[in-house]
């Protein structure tokens, strides 16, 4: 990175661990990755891999144990109060007073952020607006459905006017209108010059909003980078379905060092070259496997995940 420019997130072998009888139990070690701020990031991996206590730690709610880590410019642990104020926070738990209605609520967050309590609580005003809460601003949350939860949530990581937000599974629970109408939302944030840290588990989430992607498992960076150069790294993919040999198939697959996960009714296959798929082709024939289903696929997001993870599993076994 040039000199004097600003990154969005860096970190250099951070390091979080807790305490055991066995001795340090560690929840990551060693991550490394540096992104600008014209990126907007996911952060991926499945439960466990580590990335709510990532997204905690660079919010400066949890200490790290060794290590450095930068977000905006701002030095953890050192400046966690400066980064909170420059960030904004949408939680995937629900974590309001019920009692509360939506204006109090969005205000609230805005004077723990320092902002004096009328500018909040115009500002309030104006992102449940934003966010199309404007009739329901003097409800009480306990009353509010999944979806006007959800929004709420983004209201109060808005209304101090962050130039960078946290989103933890912002479309967790929504029904596919209020999904998109959730991603619209997202989108226009970003198009007001805000950058986005996403985690979400649908992937097809991520590619609508996010340029690059952290992906983790068990602890580790499996991959760090632009999205479509993980879309675009030369491999082939494969979609097969069998008639009644499913199991039988991916067995045989990675026996013989095939990268294929199950996905569904399907199995998806990365060939580092095309005429590898002709030793498929051999090798369901020997083993009297039948197939309904054998054509080329793109290689989405989610097919380079599950194929990084299983891997990963695989070398680390």
């Amino acid at each position: 990175m040039e000199e004097g420019v600003v990154t969005m997130i860096r970190i250099e072998n951070l390091t979080k661990s807790y305490p055991s009888k066995m001795g340090p139990q560690y929840i990551f070690k060693n991550l490394n990755f540096d992104f600008p701020t014209e990126n907007n990031v996911a952060i991926l991996g499945k439960n466990g891999a580590g990335k709510s206590t990532l997204i905690k730690t660079l919010l400066g709610l949890l200490d790290f144990h060794g290590g450095r880590a930068s977000v905006l410019g701002y030095q953890l642990p050192q400046q966690k109060v400066e980064i909170r104020q420059a960030i904004g926070y949408m939680p995937e738990n629900d974590c309001y007073l019920p009692y509360m209605t939506a204006i109090e609520y969005v205000s609230f967050g805005g004077e723990l952020t320092g902002m004096p309590r009328k500018e909040a609580f115009r500002r309030a005003h104006e992102i449940l607006y934003y966010v199309g809460l404007k009739e329901a601003r003097y409800r009480k949350l306990a009353g509010f459905s999944t979806g006007m939860k959800q929004r709420v949530k983004l209201a109060q990581a808005l209304v101090h006017g962050p130039r960078l937000v946290f989103l933890d599974e912002p479309t967790n629970g929504l029904d596919p209108k209020g999904r998109d109408e959730m991603l619209q939302l997202i989108n226009d944030v970003k198009a007001r010059g805000v950058n986005i840290v996403l985690s979400s588990h649908i992937l097809s989430d991520v590619e609508q909003v996010c340029d690059s992607v952290i992906m983790m498992n068990q602890g580790e960076i499996v991959y760090s980078g632009a999205i479509n150069t993980l879309k675009d790294d030369g491999k082939f993919v494969l979609e097969i379905m069998t008639r009644d040999k499913p199991d039988e198939l991916l067995e045989l697959l990675k026996k013989h060092s095939f990268n294929a996960v199950q996905q569904g009714l399907k199995l998806k296959v990365t060939l580092d070259r095309k005429d590898d798929s002709q030793e498929i082709l051999k090798l369901t024939r020997e083993h009297d496997i039948q197939l309904r289903h054998f054509m080329p696929a793109e290689l989405t997001l989610e097919a380079a995940f599950l194929g990084l993870i299983d891997e990963h599993n695989t070398t680390h076994a």
